[in-house]
């Protein structure tokens, strides 16, 4: 169970964010722009404790239009070794000290939370509150189920408005299935798409709800 510290980050998620999404692909501001505020997320727990696992969603406002990004985050005490293009920067926290924070779409515990979450393995916790599920996040679970023993990421690629991870079975090192992982988020029926996938809601600058597709997992035949 992740424990929620209630205390200070320097410099903030926001501040490294702001520094960091205008160099993504996926990014669709302008250089020098952001206007970012929180606007939702959740937690997935990691069972070795060690790791803090967040998908964060932020909205840039800075634009024409406001656009609504998903960032998953992982927190570690020490730097993850072959991970180096997925830091994001590193903070000083309040109760646990310095801090690296990545892009957890490169950080093998998070992918493999999140396809334990697809498999039905794991509930997704509230972002801000210990020990508190969130009964918004829906797991969809048509189609083929998840493979046992999937892990990741293989390689990391990003696209316009999304990340494709690889991921495989242990002990073998082709990868047999695309994790996608949402990074422009758009409003979208619950029922949309087919396969396992994650749906999720945030709060749009004016005040709404929105609910749409954060993650989904597209198994090979192969």
């Amino acid at each position: 169970m992740a424990v929620i510290h209630h205390t200070t980050l320097s410099p903030t998620k926001l501040e490294l964010l702001a520094e960091w999404l205008p160099s993504r692909p996926w990014y669709q501001g302008a250089t020098g722009t952001t206007g970012l505020a929180k606007a939702g997320g959740f937690r997935l727990d990691d069972p070795e404790g060690e790791v803090g696992i967040e998908f964060m969603v932020v909205t840039d406002a800075a634009g024409d239009e406001p656009v609504t990004y998903l960032v998953p985050l992982t927190y570690r005490g020490a730097p993850l070794k072959g991970a180096e293009d997925g830091l994001i920067g590193t903070c000083e926290h309040g109760v646990l000290g310095r801090r690296w924070i990545y892009d957890g779409a490169h950080d093998f515990v998070l992918v493999e939370q999140l396809l334990a979450l697809l498999a039905g393995r794991t509930t997704a916790q509230a972002q801000s509150e210990s020990d508190t599920p969130d009964p918004t996040v829906e797991v969809r679970t048509e189609g083929a189920g998840v493979p046992a023993g999937l892990t990741g990421p293989g390689t990391v690629t990003d696209t316009a408005d999304a990340s494709l991870v690889t991921v495989g079975p242990m002990m073998e090192e082709r990868p047999v299935s695309t994790l996608t992982v949402c990074r422009v988020l758009r409003p979208a029926p619950a029922g949309d798409g087919a396969g396992r996938r994650v749906l999720a809601g945030w709060s749009a600058p004016d005040g709404d709800r929105r609910h749409g597709l954060f993650a989904h997992l597209a198994v090979s035949e192969a």
